[in-house]
């Protein structure tokens, strides 16, 4: 469990973020809608691999039972395609209400979000708290965000490297690692006053 201004949240090795106190679940870069577009231009990707997010989060939901669920941007990857619509039958089985903060990669027409019934906003203020899709710092907020997938690389003395999904905090901004599969990584290296998670297959460790 991680403590933000009294706050506690708990990192998970899926890439959800538990906030504890407010029983929301924090989710970000699904990147709903790649694999149908990789498939559409030929990639060999298995269409088995479509659900898997919806699995993954599934999954989550049921262990952390969430009030509300917020993703913080980039649920979709691109234009409308089949993944849409099994997201849309998805968000019908859900219990809890579904938040987006809009990411640049949600270029979707308003009119599905409002058909999904999804309540979408380009930000939000909970507490001391600034949820948006892009890092952004924010005076006397702490800022939750997703956008650059950061990963951490974990060296071997034989030279081995194993890269792996992070949670990235800084002093005043926790980024998530991005839940989608396909999504790539970008590695930080973490600075003095900064903390690095990783994300193994079963559990979450703090490496810096």
């Amino acid at each position: 469990m991680i403590t933000i201004k009294d706050q506690h949240f708990t990192p998970d090795a899926s890439g959800v973020l538990f906030w504890e106190n407010k029983e929301i679940l924090l989710v970000a870069d699904v990147h709903f809608g790649k694999i149908a577009h990789f498939r559409k231009y030929g990639s060999a990707v298995p269409s088995s691999a479509i659900t898997v997010n919806f699995k993954k989060l599934d999954e989550a939901i049921k262990k952390y039972n969430p009030r509300k669920l917020i993703f913080l941007g980039d649920l979709f990857h691109s234009d409308y395609n089949q993944e849409f619509k099994l997201f849309e039958h998805w968000v019908k089985q859900q219990n809890c209400s579904i938040l987006l903060i809009k990411g640049n990669h949600d270029i979707v027409h308003p009119s599905f979000f409002k058909k999904a019934n999804l309540e979408v906003l380009p930000h939000l203020i909970i507490g001391d708290f600034y949820l948006s899709h892009k890092p952004e710092h924010k005076p006397n907020f702490f800022t939750l965000c997703g956008h650059l997938h950061p990963g951490y690389a974990l060296r071997g003395l034989g030279r081995q490297k194993l890269r792996l999904p992070c949670f990235y905090q800084t002093e005043n901004q926790m980024i998530l690692p991005a839940f989608g599969t396909f999504t790539g990584l970008y590695l930080v290296k973490s600075m003095p006053n900064e903390s690095v998670y990783v994300c193994t297959q079963n559990e979450v460790i703090k490496v810096q």
